[in-house]
């Protein structure tokens, strides 16, 4: 565990740093597919009640589409783009508070405290071997019964689409360090605390949205889709 902890520290210390500076033009970059994750996100945020925790909350792109009874702890790793997702949710009609802090550790949200828990293209930017010790805290926060809705990329199965994703790869890693090869749908059904109630595609076989809940020590987790 405390090679893992200092990994997760060194790790995510490179990703604050890479971040710290990306927030200046992430919006600008992040323009082209923004046009198509705008469609998205109220589909996506609709039915979000309650407490709600979103987890790499990014330039807050997320937080104009909230209901208004909603009240979001917003986390990020870098202070800077909490600044960006400060300045463009001024006129969100949810509550928020920004949070800085680490998805491997949560330490400024309490434990049972959250109905929801959001994510966005949080976990392709983690290296996989740190991504338990994250998706355990995502396990911590949330109540027994909380719901959790996870928005991430893959590598597509069709080989043309795959190998324009491969011609980016470098690109997207370099900008974001974000990686298509990522194992997050393995991580959460291992995850003896949550159990995964659906998996879907939003756009070809590369846009993958996993939904689940927090369960009782005691019941089965693994992946349930009936």
């Amino acid at each position: 565990m405390g090679d893992t902890s200092a990994h997760a520290h060194h790790s995510n210390k490179s990703l604050r740093q890479k971040y710290q500076w990306v927030s200046r033009c992430y919006d600008v970059l992040d323009y082209p597919w923004e046009i198509q994750y705008r469609k998205w996100r109220p589909s996506i945020l609709d039915d979000v009640r309650g407490d709600v925790v979103e987890v790499g909350v990014g330039t807050g792109n997320n937080l104009n589409f909230y209901h208004p009874s909603v009240h979001v702890k917003a986390v990020d790793i870098s202070q800077n783009m909490l600044n960006q997702a400060r300045r463009k949710s001024r006129n969100a009609a949810c509550h928020i508070d920004f949070i800085c802090d680490d998805a491997c550790y949560l330490r400024q949200v309490e434990s049972s405290s959250c109905d929801w828990l959001l994510s966005t293209f949080l976990c392709c930017v983690m290296p996989d071997e740190l991504q338990p010790l994250a998706i355990g805290q995502f396990g911590r926060v949330l109540r027994t019964g909380g719901r959790f809705r996870i928005l991430e990329i893959i590598y597509s199965r069709e080989p043309g689409l795959r190998r324009r994703q491969q011609r980016l790869a470098w690109l997207v890693e370099k900008l974001y360090g974000a990686r298509f090869d990522r194992h997050t749908l393995r991580y959460l059904e291992a995850d003896k605390g949550l159990r995964v109630t659906d998996v879907k595609f939003l756009k070809n076989d590369t846009y993958m949205l996993v939904e689940g809940i927090k369960i009782d020590a005691g019941q089965p987790a693994g992946h349930n889709l009936s």
